[in-house]
């Protein structure tokens, strides 16, 4: 096969295997020889913005994201072109290889039936129950905390692109790799970037995903001020229904209302000008009709079922800030940090399922009786749930709405010993690391401390030296540091 040498704009060193092994809406894609990256060739040549906004990406606004400090993190969520070529009057760009576990291992049941193995992990398989029931192999769907893992890693990754004044445009389960196995993800179609006020949007979006206000609006021409399009408040819109699609395997907005006899237009009503959130609080004339629904479909696509509010209070919360406050009103949509910061306090939340379900871990429903919502195991025992305060300033302690479950062998980290800590891209590799464990030990929980020099055990008034243990009794509370924004728990048992 014809291996052809090319110089990239920047003066890289570049080469392609002369065969396209992919083609997408607008490129032609062919390998390096080493299948270290790909070079994607436009099959229409750009006009002058298009090139403009090329050099930008792949310039400063790369620079800006990878070269700063925290930049080696996000290396692993976006798939972000390195280089432009030209050869014969085409632009191509140069794009790194997707990492390894975002091309399925398994593949679809009875063998690989559909032939998928080794292929991307498109989001689609997983963001629906039919396509979940009826193809994926048992390996590669993941458990719903690696589908919490994966929605909080998508919004990190919006939350960066919006830092920079970026809008990706098309935020979908198209542009999105996801990995259930591992909880990774990893935005991909970085070269169609909107840089808002500077270069606009090629493209309105995924249907879908594509907010009500662009649909409402396509029928005008572009140079209308009155039209909308794609922007970091559209994306907003689309990061809540990825989301919820991978929490809950179907659509917010695709009930059972009918607006118009005529399938195109009812389709625009529903997704424009009309839509309307399928559990909706006060309007019910969106409501899924239940006994319209395959058998793969079920229990997921009936939210009498699956309600949302089985991902917790804080995500609910923002569910109804997406799709009822901010569904026709674009500045109430929450924001990406704002889903990242839910989605940290809700995994903190998780419980495993006793009965080792599909789902494998569920949300703590903050009754005395938790159960999984997903197969309907009722916990038995004492289960230990921490209340998290935090310092102020003169010694008070202010509750930080945020509480942790305890399971044997749940582990704590520094971002739970101090309110100033997050765990995102600026981490620094001791704070990656644990701090202490929690087990069940002859009947008693215990909190083992590996990593807080000031840990204290209030009630008794003493110290807790690393190393040591203390029980979890009913209402006892552990000071776990002593500096500003340092945490205290107090212990909560609910016996089930």
């Amino acid at each position: 096969m014809n291996t052809i040498k090319l110089t990239t704009q920047d003066g890289q060193q570049v080469e392609y295997v002369d065969e396209i092994i992919a083609q997408g809406g607008m490129k032609d894609v062919y390998f390096s020889p080493d299948r270290s990256y790909v070079i994607a060739f436009f099959r229409d040549a750009l006009d002058y913005q298009g090139k403009e906004r090329l050099k930008a990406i792949i310039g400063a606004y790369r620079n800006g994201i990878f070269e700063k400090e925290g930049g080696e993190y996000w290396k692993n969520l976006f798939c972000w072109p390195t280089g432009i070529v030209e050869k014969d009057g085409k632009l191509g760009v140069v794009v790194p290889v997707y990492r390894s576990h975002f091309f399925f291992s398994h593949g679809s049941i009875s063998n690989d039936m559909l032939g998928i193995k080794g292929k991307e992990k498109e989001g689609k398989w997983f963001a629906s129950a039919s396509n979940r029931s009826k193809f994926l192999a048992p390996e590669e769907k993941g458990s719903w905390l690696t589908h919490l893992r994966i929605c909080l890693m998508i919004s990190r990754a919006v939350r960066r692109l919006h830092a920079a004044g970026l809008a990706h445009s098309d935020l979908s389960y198209k542009n999105v790799l996801v990995d259930p196995t591992s909880g990774e993800a990893c935005v991909i179609d970085i070269d169609g970037l909107v840089v808002p006020g500077k270069f606009p949007p090629d493209v309105v979006g995924t249907p879908d995903f594509i907010a009500p206000e662009v649909i409402a609006t396509q029928h005008l021409e572009k140079s209308d001020s009155n039209r909308k399009l794609p922007s970091t408040l559209t994306d907003r819109h689309a990061l809540a229904v990825l989301i919820f699609m991978y929490l809950f395997y179907r659509h917010p907005l695709r009930g059972g209302k009918v607006h118009d006899m005529d399938a195109t237009k009812d389709e625009e009503l529903a997704m424009g000008t009309k839509a309307l959130f399928v559990e909706h609080p006060t309007d019910t004339s969106n409501r899924v009709k239940a006994d319209q629904l395959s058998k793969a479909q079920l229990p997921w696509g009936d939210p009498a079922k699956m309600p949302y509010g089985i991902a917790g209070h804080l995500l609910a919360d923002l569910f109804r800030k997406a799709f009822v406050d901010g569904l026709h009103e674009p500045h109430n949509r929450p924001t990406p940090s704002e889903w990242e910061n839910a989605l940290v306090r809700t995994i903190d939340m998780v419980q495993p399922c006793s009965a080792k379900c599909e789902m494998g871990w569920y949300v703590f429903d903050n009754t005395t009786q938790p159960k999984c919502p997903f197969c309907g195991t009722v916990y038995k025992g004492t289960l230990p749930v921490l209340n998290l305060y935090s310092s102020r300033h003169s010694g008070s302690y202010q509750p930080d709405n945020h509480r942790l479950m305890v399971w044997d062998g749940q582990s704590l980290f520094p971002w739970h010993v101090n309110r100033k800590v997050f765990p995102n891209e600026h981490l620094t590799p001791d704070q990656k690391k644990r701090v202490g464990y929690f087990q069940f030990y002859n009947g008693v929980w215990v909190l083992v401390n590996e990593g807080m020099p000031q840990m204290r055990d209030v009630a008794a008034k003493k110290d807790v030296p690393i190393g040591g243990y203390v029980a979890l009794t009913d209402g006892a509370q552990f000071l776990l540091s002593a500096d500003e924004g340092g945490r205290l728990i107090q212990v909560q048992l609910v016996k089930g």
